[in-house]
């Protein structure tokens, strides 16, 4: 279809300016700008291509607002700006292989670039407000636990931290092609977002073959661990999991977590075995008394970090 078209339907209007125009008539620095298209993760480009549009031009004055009036830290501006670059970058993929898929799969479509570029104009809204109506309702959930302890620092605070991995991922790898690996991992994270997501968790970030995750009680984290290992042992074509939990204080960061719970979790992954869970003293000692719940004590073992990691096994009752 006409690229030039699609283009100006994707960005909201044509390409008119520069750089150095954009800073201009957004009355911002063209360093701070050029630093925020960066940040963003967008392609650097020389100050004379005119590749910008009025969107651009508003999104840098909003940013500049945002800072002005205290709501944003100007030392916070690039980190913030390259956080949602991230996440949305990896969403914007997502959407332009879904579309393409719909695209390809459809034979009238294929042919017709007025039919593409009506469906690009009609879809495009559609997304936004899913999008919005998505954005607000984790906006409401954050916003709850928040107010629910306002005395607690949002960005070092207790909670649960799990790790829950695909067992032999390397070996499938070597086994399966390119897409039916694809179809593995996408069961995966689709069963891990579910489970997550029923017991009241929050997925951190999925990396291949493994989620990270964090709950805010032992019991949510629990009954995440144990469901995702039931669910993965009970579906033919996912290979088993194991999960390793840790409890205590973590720093979280632009949509990520920090500390030595982390690491905990993460090296408790490392050692357990196919279909178990394994859990640090601390947590052990919170799920012991929740009914459902089994605990059992195993040896000190030695990993990166740790000389004497004491792991317990999580189990129901």
């Amino acid at each position: 279809m006409d690229s030039e078209h699609l283009e100006e339907v994707l960005l909201g209007g044509k390409r008119r300016y520069t750089r150095l125009e954009v800073a201009e008539k957004a009355g911002v620095p063209i360093e701070r700008a050029a630093r925020l298209w960066r940040a963003l993760g967008f392609a650097t480009v020389g100050d004379d291509e005119v590749v910008f549009t009025d969107a651009d031009i508003e999104a840098v004055r909003t940013t500049d607002q945002l800072i002005s009036s205290g709501l944003l830290e100007q030392g916070l501006e690039a980190p913030v700006a390259r956080t949602l670059g991230l996440h949305l970058s990896r969403l914007a993929e997502w959407q332009v292989r879904m579309l393409w898929t719909l695209i390809t799969e459809n034979e009238h479509l294929g042919r017709d670039d007025s039919q593409i570029a009506t469906l690009v104009e009609r879809l495009l809204p559609e997304l936004q407000r899913v999008q919005d109506f998505v954005w607000r309702r984790h906006l409401a959930a954050f916003a709850g636990r928040a107010l629910a302890s306002p005395e607690e620092d949002l960005e070092a605070r207790t909670e649960v931290v799990g790790f829950v991995d695909m067992v032999g991922y390397t070996r499938l790898t070597r086994r399966l092609d390119e897409g039916s690996l694809a179809t593995v991992l996408e069961a995966f994270e689709l069963v891990a977002t579910e489970v997550i997501a029923e017991h009241h968790g929050r997925v951190v970030k999925m990396i291949g073959d493994e989620v990270l995750f964090v709950a805010d009680t032992p019991a949510d984290a629990a009954e995440i661990a144990l469901t995702l290992t039931e669910r993965t042992a009970a579906d033919a074509e996912l290979p088993e999991v194991r999960a390793g939990l840790a409890a205590g204080r973590i720093l979280s960061r632009f949509g990520d977590v920090y500390g030595s719970v982390v690491n905990v979790a993460a090296r408790l992954t490392s050692v357990a075995r196919p279909g178990t869970v394994l859990i640090d003293r601390e947590l052990a000692n919170e799920v012991a008394d929740l009914p459902g719940f089994a605990v059992r004590s195993r040896r000190p073992v030695t990993v990166r970090g740790y000389t004497r990691l004491h792991p317990y096994v999580l189990r129901r009752a």
